[in-house]
């Protein structure tokens, strides 16, 4: 019984924990994780190749036909997608916080659009994925950029992707 109370009490100071040393939470819904007012993901963004454009967090429904689906068509059908964009920090990892709308699962994509176009550069731009699986040289898979989420803040680690030569994309050294 001693052992469950202190996991539930230290499970209760988590939320208290910064997302990285020193790093700031970053974009428009910032406040949701630094006020703990989930539900919302806080995305530590790591292996940045510079600190040109924009990096973009975006939420999708769970399943093959949306998950990188244009915001449009979803809004047309009337399901969920929020993207929160950011320019990248000057120094170490960003940390961004994207708002859900109720607990449950989602896909999570990141992309750092190094052209800043707000189109994918399949040449230039980075992408990953909550899983940090290597991306290759095929379309992401879905199960790789899914994520449950809890009705507090749900923490998650994304490790950026780009083209590395004919393996495809793959995470910087």
């Amino acid at each position: 019984m001693a052992r469950r109370t202190l996991t539930i009490a230290l499970a209760g100071l988590l939320p208290l924990v910064a997302p990285a040393a020193g790093a700031q939470v970053l974009g428009s819904d910032a406040a949701a994780c630094t006020a703990q007012q989930g539900p919302a993901i806080l995305a530590t963004v790591t292996g940045l190749k510079d600190r040109t454009g924009t990096l973009k967090l975006e939420l999708y429904p769970p399943n093959e036909k949306d998950f990188l689906a244009g915001d449009d068509d979803l809004a047309r059908e009337g399901k969920f997608f929020r993207r929160v964009t950011i320019a990248p920090p000057a120094t170490g990892d960003a940390a961004i916080c994207i708002r859900v709308p109720r607990p449950g699962r989602y896909a999570l994509f990141l992309g750092h659009d190094r052209d800043g176009k707000r189109k994918f550069n399949f040449w230039s731009d980075g992408a990953g994925f909550p899983s940090n699986h290597k991306i290759g040289r095929a379309r992401p898979k879905l199960a790789d950029a899914l994520i449950d989420v809890g009705p507090g803040i749900t923490r998650t680690t994304i490790r950026a992707q780009y083209l590395r030569g004919l393996g495809g994309f793959g995470f910087m050294r």
